[in-house]
């Protein structure tokens, strides 16, 4: 799907090389990019879109059955489950925002957490538990994930306070135990990061995509509030694009 929008850029000139980048720094009024390999390249702006992965848990056979029923996106894989029941793990607004989308699209919802409160904000918190479909298993962990060949089939889950154990015969699993944003390319030899940052790493953009330091802009999940959606991550770069061309023009 993407090879013909490749060749287009190839014929217009541009340049592709595959590395892996250690570091981003600004020198004067250029940008030194620094690649693992010791090789060094120089550009006049800079567009960071290293994204982001969302966190695992280590559960027993979450890796094994990691696209075959565990999933991080309610609104990615939610409708492969149409009218089935489906479990959500985590305590925060993620994780509770996802488990009352899904909750219009499945059966039934386990939301499981393992503690009996939330982090999340107290009206979405009440949202989901005035919804008939959202079942809330608490303090509760996963111990395994149990599937065969078709995937996820159950959970094996443990009241952490009285030892209890069940079985969720579920065929989806969805996990939103945090998010790490892919900034290591930012920190600088003194620690400090190139650019402003929030409290989780994400890169502070406005909405030309621009950081606070000249030229250099960011796009997709690694900005705040990215929606995490590869459509938006498109939009974004675009958004980069142009706003790189419009500097470049005046500087």
């Amino acid at each position: 799907f993407m090879q013909p929008w490749q060749e287009q850029c190839f014929r217009f000139g541009l340049k592709h090389e595959m590395t892996a980048v250690q570091r981003v720094s600004k020198k004067d009024s250029h940008f030194v990019i620094l690649a693992e390999d010791g090789k060094t390249f120089e550009a006049k702006s800079v567009i960071i879109a290293t994204g982001g992965s969302p966190k695992h848990t280590g559960i027993k056979g979450e890796s094994e059955y990691w696209g075959k029923g565990v999933s991080t996106c309610a609104t990615c894989d939610g409708f492969f489950y149409k009218n089935k029941e489906v479990a959500v793990l985590g305590g925060g607004d993620t994780a509770v925002e996802e488990a009352i989308y899904l909750a219009n699209i499945c059966k039934k919802v386990y939301l499981i957490h393992r503690r009996d409160g939330f982090r999340c904000a107290p009206i979405t918190l009440e949202h989901a538990k005035n919804n008939d479909k959202i079942e809330f298993l608490t303090p509760y962990v996963v111990e395994e994930i149990k599937g065969d060949a078709s995937g996820v089939s159950s959970l094996s889950i443990k009241n952490t306070a009285t030892n209890e154990k069940r079985e969720l015969v579920v065929p989806g699993f969805f996990i939103f135990v945090g998010y790490d944003v892919n900034n290591a390319v930012l920190k600088q030899e003194d620690n400090s990061m190139l650019c402003k940052c929030d409290e989780y790493g994400s890169i502070v953009v406005d909405f030309f995509m621009k950081t606070d330091v000249q030229g250099l802009f960011a796009a997709g999940d690694i900005r705040i509030f990215a929606p995490k959606q590869v459509v938006c991550a498109a939009s974004d770069g675009a958004t980069a694009a142009l706003s790189v061309i419009s500097y470049l023009e005046h500087h």
